[in-house]
């Protein structure tokens, strides 16, 4: 039976609970907003000891389903003040969900600011000190806990930025092979696990039973015939852009589209593209003798991940993808994969958002203390971050905060969090994402960019509605944890999704239930917000965007805010 696992960070407590009945169709991002409503107050300090990290797997968490072991983590956001869900990849959402936890809930905080390890095994649960791994970076975690533990046991740490309590800061969860660095990013999470004294939590879910299935050949059918789906899709296939590329194969799309951030979004192209494009990317990694087309989850059929090395074939990173190629890239002005590769791996290993971070250090050049094109120069303020000093707190708690304190005005941020790497002003229905999404900037939450080919990214018409349908559909991979990259089935054939739900639990969903369920997903985050004090006028892009003409195409965000006002309406 699945439970929730409670830990008590005031009295170094950790307890298994039944699954309150009201939690049990939820999972994921729909989950953590259930919890927060119900037990998080909104209007508390997000690094206070009333707000709670919640790590839950998605519904088909702990299954063999293709890519759908994506760890949500969230709470009240550091950053944005608001609800918050950020996901990842690896195996940590594939070790709690066959530990039998449906959440693992952290609240309060210890009274003598030490910092605990939270390990968790069949049968085991504890909390140890861990003083002595303070300022270490995920790497280096990740590492240690490996050679205590064993190879086989997951990692979820912060790094020295979530232990300052950073608002950039983000939670690092270790991946198959290669793959150690796979980000929960979004939100300042890394300083809200920061808060509650936890450095890391490893899972070992070796010896835990099989999760039982409602339905096996159901369940059986629908995964395979979705995991042959995306065999068989032109993009996600082993011929497919996806595999071969990665995320950074769009990024020669979106420079030709004009909607590259470069040099803190001042242009939406940029002259370097062609450098940092996915296609060098995969020429130079197979050049070096690194890797393409590796999984970040085992099972996953698409495995669009990469293993970026050096020219002496040491891996870098591990994975470079497009949004950190756009904000560490072309929005800094620089043009070297191995300059993007090692910002890349400072952020790693400080734990921070590379996007957040990307941003903060444009608005920093935009305030002299970096030059664009010199990556010796973004090193450094990357280095203050890692001492602690106070530039390097600035940098490290995002771009809304390097602006205030240094008199920018042309931040690039929606409800505190920076935007992604899609200018809104060519690619419109990104903007009404970015502005009237719960999440605060966030691409993941419904990005426009596939659905180009519908609605004309520089037209004022038809942004909201394809907004809407795509935030929805996002509610529903965040929430079953499916990978982003792996919708094309369930979007043509929700059916498909309700099938394997149905396997897996014995619901008796109908795609009418999917829908009210994603539906549902956005009410909640939209009251939460609500009840924290957002109100409509937190749903706008910054002034500059619907003044400054964006070239080439010279665009503005145009969209009427009554519109946006009234995007969620039918929910």
């Amino acid at each position: 039976m699945d439970k929730i696992l409670r830990v008590d960070m005031s009295r170094l407590e950790a307890r298994a609970e039944p699954l309150p009945p009201e939690y049990e169709r939820f999972g994921g991002r729909a989950l953590i907003a259930r919890i927060l409503l119900n037990e998080v107050s909104p209007e508390c300090e997000p690094l206070g000891p009333h707000n709670k990290l919640i790590f839950a797997p998605g519904l088909l968490g702990g299954t063999n389903v293709s890519s759908a072991n994506r760890l949500s983590v969230g709470g009240k956001s550091p950053l944005t003040g608001g609800v918050k869900e950020a996901n990842a990849g690896g195996n940590g959402a594939r070790d709690i969900a066959r530990l039998g936890y449906k959440a693992v809930i952290v609240e309060g905080k210890p009274a003598d600011s030490r910092l605990y390890i939270l390990y968790l095994a069949h049968g085991r649960v504890e909390l140890i000190p861990a003083d002595d791994w303070r300022g270490m970076g995920t790497y280096a975690t990740s590492t240690r806990a490996k050679e205590r533990w064993g190879e086989g046991c997951s990692v979820i740490s912060i790094g020295p930025a979530g232990e300052m309590l950073m608002r950039g800061a983000g939670i690092v969860i270790t991946g198959h092979e290669e793959q150690v660095s796979r980000l929960a990013a979004r939100g300042g999470l890394g300083a809200l696990m920061g808060s509650k004294g936890l450095k890391a939590v490893v899972l070992d879910s070796s010896g835990a039973p099989a999760l039982p299935l409602a339905d096996p050949e159901l369940f059986r059918k629908a995964s395979s015939a979705f995991a042959k789906a995306l065999l068989d899709n032109p993009r996600t296939g082993r011929t497919g852009s996806m595999h071969l590329y990665g995320t950074s194969g769009i990024l020669k799309i979106v420079n030709e589209i004009g909607t590259l951030p470069t040099r803190s979004f001042r242009e939406g192209s940029f002259e370097k593209a062609a450098e940092i494009s996915g296609e060098n990317l995969r020429e130079t990694v197979l050049r070096r003798g690194g890797k393409i087309g590796t999984p970040c989850m085992p099972g996953c059929v698409i495995a669009c991940c990469n293993e970026f090395v050096d020219e002496g074939g040491q891996t870098i990173v591990a994975t470079l993808q497009y949004e950190t190629l756009g904000l560490l890239g072309s929005n800094l002005g620089l043009g070297s994969l191995d300059d993007v590769a090692r910002l890349n791996r400072m952020c790693n290993d400080l734990g921070l958002d590379s996007i957040e971070t990307g941003a903060a250090l444009g608005v920093a050049a935009e305030a002299g203390l970096a030059r664009f094109g010199d990556v010796e120069s973004f090193l450094a303020l990357l280095r203050e971050v890692a001492a602690g000093s106070p530039l390097g707190r600035v940098i490290g708690n995002g771009a809304v905060t390097t602006g205030r304190v240094y008199g920018v005005l042309r931040v690039p941020a929606v409800k505190g969090q920076a935007i992604p790497a899609y200018d809104p002003r060519s690619l419109k229905g990104n903007g009404v994402t970015y502005a009237t999404s719960p999440q605060g900037a966030d691409h993941t939450a419904g990005n426009a960019f596939g659905a180009r080919n519908e609605v004309d990214p520089l037209a004022v018409e038809g942004q909201c509605a394809v907004s809407l349908k795509l935030q929805l559909g996002a509610a529903m991979l965040d929430s079953t944890g499916l990978c982003l990259f792996a919708r094309p089935p369930v979007y043509s054939d929700p059916q498909l999704m309700v099938d394997m739900i149905n396997g897996r639990y014995g619901w008796g969903w109908t795609v009418q239930d999917l829908e009210e369920f994603n539906k549902s997903v956005l009410r909640m985050e939209l009251e939460f917000n609500r009840l924290a004090g957002f109100t409509k006028a937190d749903d706008r892009l910054p002034e500059y965007m619907l003044e400054e003409p964006l070239p080439p195409h010279n665009s503005v965000f145009d969209v009427p805010a009554s519109e946006m006002d009234a995007i969620f309406s039918g929910l």
